[in-house]
């Protein structure tokens, strides 16, 4: 896997392993959905195979991270069967100096945010591109909404300032179906300045089942950079 990669691969799976590595045996174990955190559940696959790691389960965010442990040995629980969580690792599209995340590039994030807020502790997982001075700098803010509300939603986002846009498929015809079998909208802000309240005044407009704005929930960021042509990993 490691000789011909490029530098960004081999960043990005130093990170995930770096992740992976902070799981202890025993743990109940949240699973994120992205191109890093797919390192990390291969990683954990490895640790289980070593016998370096045993008795973990994992509760996947996505059909991808489900697919991804399942190919990679993972054991799998449920919401249903635990009462918690110990640790979740995930992605971000967005990181703020206060650890407040974007998520919902892959239109995972209600599942997401789900397990990630459940979890006693919440590691994410970016490269240094995603670090920046304030929320929606760079990425829109995903909002997921049920198919018959997505006129009187896009009104009332326009009404907040927002500019909201029907996230399309691609290779699909057609706009992206979640895995709740919802649409996205990607909102751009002009400033986000209350990433708190702005969380909270989204997800009460009826029909929104949630947004990719996660506040006050990292506790550990890892962060992947590029030095010299050799990959780094540090702490937020």
């Amino acid at each position: 896997m490691g000789m011909t990669a490029d530098p960004i691969t081999l960043m990005k799976q130093e990170v995930g392993k770096a992740a992976a590595a902070l799981v202890k045996s025993g743990s109940i174990v949240g699973l994120g959905t992205g191109s890093t955190t797919a390192y990390t559940i291969q990683y954990l696959g490895d640790r289980l195979k070593s016998g370096e790691l045993t008795d973990i389960v994992g509760i996947p965010t996505s059909f991808q991270s489900e697919v991804l442990a399942k190919q990679y040995g993972v054991p799998l629980t449920t919401l249903d069967a635990v009462d918690h969580i110990d640790i979740a690792i995930d992605g971000a599209d967005e990181v703020d100096p206060h650890k407040n995340l974007i998520k919902g590039g892959g239109a995972a994030h209600t599942r997401e945010k789900v397990v990630d807020y459940l979890a006693n502790q919440f590691i994410v997982v970016v490269d240094s591109g995603k670090l920046v001075d304030r929320l929606g700098a760079v990425f829109a803010v995903p909002v997921e909404v049920i198919p018959m509300a997505i006129t009187p939603v896009t009104n009332a986002i326009k009404k907040l300032g927002g500019q909201p846009e029907l996230r399309m498929g691609v290779k699909k015809a057609g706009p992206v179906i979640t895995d709740q079998g919802n649409f996205v909208l990607d909102v751009r802000f002009a400033t986000i300045d209350d990433p708190v309240n702005l969380e909270k005044t989204l997800n009460n407009i009826p029909g929104v089942l949630e947004n990719g704005i996660f506040v006050n929930c990292a506790d550990i960021v890892l962060v992947g950079e590029v030095k010299d042509g050799q990959p780094l990993v540090r702490q937020l």
